[in-house]
């Protein structure tokens, strides 16, 4: 087999270059006051912006070997924690820069990869002493806000403490009780607003134990939502007031639907004195600056916590969770909607306009809707090959004979409503539509198994499977309304709700008026909801804000002077101890380097240094007072409660008055130091790059020729 190949493990190490050239792509993804990139499609033209790892390696040539491993790596780091994908792209890039400089330096590999791997595995092991229980961490974050100043409402009487009458929080919609009247409030306050929509007007989460508080402006003849003696406000409200039409109520509240009463979420004071209201902290610490989804995760924790009849158990359950993207609304439009939120056809919405206040006899489907599919497992005769499956996966114009079959099996049984778990065929779909029969296709499984739970309906996979016990009951489809109360018809696509009495579903509906944005806004929804899932289940967090990254640091200098070698050296085995020692220092002062530059990053970025060496400054001094304590952990901590270690690279809210925390998760953190260096450590072990096929003739016309052997 013709081909060629060439070393790729000298001092200039190939592999590690393109780690390093492609790592370097995403450093301003660190910290709170992240830098977005626009990926162009220069096929279409079309642009979308983005501010993760994922889709940054998504959208760059990766046929370098190199490059596909880091990203099957940072696959691999998304797929199980759906966080951390941007440390660990830095960090393959910082340590690929060190392991460089370790072989310029003449440092073996095999000492390389043994003492680097044996640092990290310190590390990580002397970082648990940082670790913050749930329980604790959300006490403290409790008591440690300011607490809300209680206004007397026009009768006089005082409002109640927002631990102990926890309000209600501003992105829900269709939430409303008897009114009452609110405070007015001045309204040449805000001259120069464009929303005077006679709405009431809430004032934002700003921070940690701040309370959504009611107000109108003076003039508003409309009734507002409140419940209990008083009226709860912020201690930031005189700081700033911003416009929202999410009604937030502070007793028990129902959603309204065309179908009857929604409960609603709040039914008193929960046993826990912090509750859900600490989980919004916890929510807000893990935020790292990203204020919408944390308000729309507040939302949704204290629906689920209600659920739970305030159990304590304090999960977050990510089954129950859907997204949407609407455009054309501004982004203050994004709130939580119970039920499932999707976008339909201008067709499919004057199905549901006919559906209005109609109980729905719902259908489920586990497959394809199209006379081509068949399940998985299906066994063909072994005896006939394939030579072409139907290559459209909608299934193009479908058999006459096999559309009036399944429609009369669906009239037989009077179904209106068919949610579909794949794709449904555009022939069948419009037939559908003729008979006034709803079909939603390309709806998730935990959707499916939600509406199965409160209607009795029974997924099916064939439609002549369907009989009457698989049929549910109780279902409705409405045209889903933005928080003024509008109906939205944005085009192409209609927003509609689907839901069922007693359903636990919740859909984040985001919306926003730039279509590049819409992946943006979906993937830091996302992760934000799975960095609380995961520290949640951990049961812990690390202080944030670089916290764990400087006792690294600090750990590395007390390794690098200590004289006997790290944990096991029997993967150097074969050298002899001095050998070991001769080259200790040097590869670990290559690892700090690595946390090093990240500190020194992340300072940058937030505009807390104005170069990397006044970070590097920075974090040396701290280095310093860690070191002269005594005890760097315990001083790392008390900094932490003071308000955070390297202060000004940690408050993701600078511009507010807050002595707001950052946390991270544990298991996530370390697990992305781990894949970063073993991605750089594999590529460092490989000594040969070796290339077949067509591509050994291109390389012999090439400028790099003269780097490859051919045979």
């Amino acid at each position: 087999l013709p081909m060629a190949f060439r070393d790729v493990n000298a001092r200039r190490h190939i592999g590690l270059q393109q780690l390093s050239s492609l790592a370097s792509t995403g450093r301003t993804f660190l910290g709170p006051m992240k830098s977005h990139k626009f990926i162009v499609d220069e096929s279409t033209n079309q642009s979308t912006l983005i501010c993760s790892a994922v889709r940054l390696i998504e959208s760059l040539d990766l046929t370098s070997a190199a490059g596909q491993l880091l990203n099957e790596t940072i696959q691999a780091q998304n797929k199980e924690f759906k966080t951390g994908m941007s440390t660990l792209l830095f960090l393959v890039g910082a340590w690929s820069n060190a392991v460089v400089e370790c072989l310029q330096q003449n440092v073996p590999v095999p000492a390389i990869v043994s003492v680097m791997s044996e640092g990290l595995n310190s590390c990580c092991e002397r970082v648990q002493c940082l670790q913050i229980s749930i329980h604790d961490v959300r006490k403290e974050l409790c008591s440690s806000r300011v607490r809300p100043k209680a206004f007397e409402s026009k009768t006089g009487q005082a409002g109640r403490d927002g631990l102990t009458n926890p309000p209600n929080l501003l992105c829900f919609q269709r939430d409303i009780s008897a009114p009452e009247e609110a405070i007015p409030i001045n309204s040449s306050s805000h001259q120069g607003d464009d929303c005077h929509f006679n709405k009431c007007l809430v004032s934002p989460l700003a921070g940690f134990g701040s309370v959504a508080s009611l107000v109108k402006a003076a003039g508003d003849k409309s009734s507002s939502v409140l419940s209990g003696s008083g009226v709860i406000a912020s201690s930031c409200i005189t700081q700033k007031l911003t416009h929202s039409r999410h009604f937030s109520t502070l007793g028990k509240s129902h959603f309204s639907s065309q179908q009857g009463n929604f409960q609603g979420y709040l039914s008193g004071p929960s046993a826990d004195p912090c509750g859900w209201y600490g989980l919004g902290h916890l929510a807000m610490a893990l935020s790292h600056g990203n204020q919408t989804s944390v308000k729309l995760l507040q939302s949704i924790a204290a629906y689920q916590q209600e659920r739970a009849e305030c159990s304590g158990s304090s999960q977050i359950n990510i089954t129950e969770i859907v997204t949407c993207c609407v455009l054309g609304l501004p982004e203050s439009y994004s709130c939580v909607s119970p039920g499932f939120v999707t976008l339909v056809s201008p067709e499919q919405a004057t199905v549901i306009k006919h559906f209005a206040d109609k109980p729905l006899r719902i259908l489920l489907m586990d497959g394809d809707l199209t006379e081509q599919y068949r399940h998985l497992g299906f066994n063909r005769p072994c005896n006939v090959r394939t030579i072409l499956e139907h290559p459209n996966p909608q299934g193009g114009r479908a058999g006459d004979a096999w559309l009036s079959r399944m429609s009369d099996i669906l009239m037989t049984f009077e179904v209106n409503l068919v949610l579909v778990k794949g794709n449904v065929c555009e022939s069948f779909m419009e037939r559908c539509i003729a008979s006034r029969i709803l079909v939603i296709g390309c709806v998730a499984r935990d959707v499916l198994c939600a509406f199965g739970a409160v209607t009795g309906a029974q997924a099916v996979t064939y439609l002549s499977q369907l009989n009457a016990a698989c049929v549910g009951n109780g279902a409705w489809a409405e045209l889903w309304q933005a928080s003024d109360g509008r109906a939205m018809d944005l085009g192409e696509l209609v927003p509609a709700r689907i839901s069922a009495g007693g359903i636990p579903l919740l859909t984040a509906v985001l919306t926003t008026a730039l279509p590049s944005k819409v992946q943006l806004l979906e993937d830091q929804f996302w992760t934000l909801l799975y960095r609380l899932h995961h520290a949640l289940k951990d049961g812990k967090v690390f202080p944030g804000g670089g916290a764990v990254e400087l006792l690294c640091l600090s750990h590395i200098q007390v390794l690098a002077e200590q004289p006997e070698p790290l944990g096991n050296a029997k993967a150097v085995g074969e050298f002899p101890s001095p050998w070991l020692a001769e080259y200790k220092s040097i590869v670990l002062q290559a690892l700090g380097s690595g946390w090093k530059r990240y500190l020194s990053v992340v300072l940058c970025n937030t505009a807390k240094a104005r170069s990397e060496l006044e970070a590097c400054a920075a974090v040396d001094h701290h280095l310093q007072k860690a070191a002269a304590c005594g005890s760097p952990s315990a001083y790392i901590l008390e900094e932490f409660r003071r308000g955070g270690v390297l202060r000004g690279g940690s408050d993701p809210f600078p511009d507010q008055v807050t002595d707001l925390k950052v946390c991270d998760n544990v298991a996530a953190k370390t697990e992305a130091w781990r894949r970063a260096l073993d991605l750089v450590l594999l590529v460092l072990q490989t000594d040969t790059e070796i290339i077949t096929g067509p591509r050994r003739n291109q390389l012999l016309n090439s400028p790099v020729s003269r780097e490859f052997m051919f045979l």
